[in-house]
């Protein structure tokens, strides 16, 4: 299967409408707070020469510090707009960009075989993915990695929705980088806890480890807190 056109319009516009300024998406976060932490759970499982392909990289924030901790950095993106951000913000002949819906079996296929297998990146994907997408998107970590690979998942739990709640109710209504999700019909926060490990395991992914986070955002509440949501993170390896 496919998404659908009016997902794929949505992040398209949402990308189109979004400067090159860091930290104007709301999960453009300093990779101080993502990637690289994230990259230290993955490598005690994971090895650094094989390449690292980053699922959902947006204008390529995190995709630039991977390629410093491993051989080489691959970054895809369903929204062409998403993948012209990050070229035009990377000088680095050691990470490339691609467009790539996770949803197209053959064309993850296609990247594998390219590739081989690779170590994978995915930050907070499958949970505002279409619910009907969700199997799909799992399936593709599944693929990309392959025997030897390993993967680093983190994904929203219900959690973020109370925090996303308090940021939509305070006073004020919400900063202007949440505004624009939702003016553009993405919705974070929509997968139920359970359904994500449960496609993990439907996929052939076994959890080499796991544990509780939070996924830190770019905008801040009226009394200065910043936005972060809780998430739960699996370092995966394939059946």
């Amino acid at each position: 299967m496919n998404v659908s056109d009016k997902y794929r319009s949505n992040w398209e516009s949402y990308w189109s409408e979004t400067s090159d300024d860091t930290g104007e998406a709301i999960w453009d976060s300093d990779p101080a707070l993502s990637a690289e932490p994230h990259s230290a759970l993955l490598l005690a499982h994971a090895d650094p020469a094989r390449t690292i392909v980053d699922l959902g990289c947006g204008n390529g924030t995190q995709t630039r510090h991977l390629a410093t901790r491993f051989a080489r950095a691959v970054g895809v993106d369903l929204s062409h707009a998403a993948v012209e951000h990050a070229r035009r913000a990377t000088s680095d002949g050691a990470v490339e960009f691609e467009q790539l819906d996770l949803t197209d079996s053959a064309a993850v296929r296609d990247l594998h075989e390219r590739l081989g297998d690779v170590n994978v990146y995915m930050r907070a994907v499958i949970h505002q993915s279409e619910p009907e997408a969700r199997p799909a998107v799992a399936a593709a970590v599944a693929e990309l990695i392959g025997a030897e690979g390993r993967a680093f998942v983190v994904e929203l739990t219900s959690g973020s929705r109370d925090v996303l709640r308090r940021a939509v109710s305070q006073e004020g209504g919400p900063g202007p980088k949440l505004q624009r999700v939702f003016q553009h019909g993405l919705k974070p926060a929509d997968a139920d806890d359970s359904e994500i490990p449960r496609l993990l395991g439907e996929a052939g992914l076994k959890v080499l480890a796991e544990g509780e986070t939070v996924v830190p955002q770019t905008e801040h509440l009226t009394d200065g807190t910043r936005i972060d949501l809780p998430a739960h993170w699996f370092v995966l390896a394939g059946a």
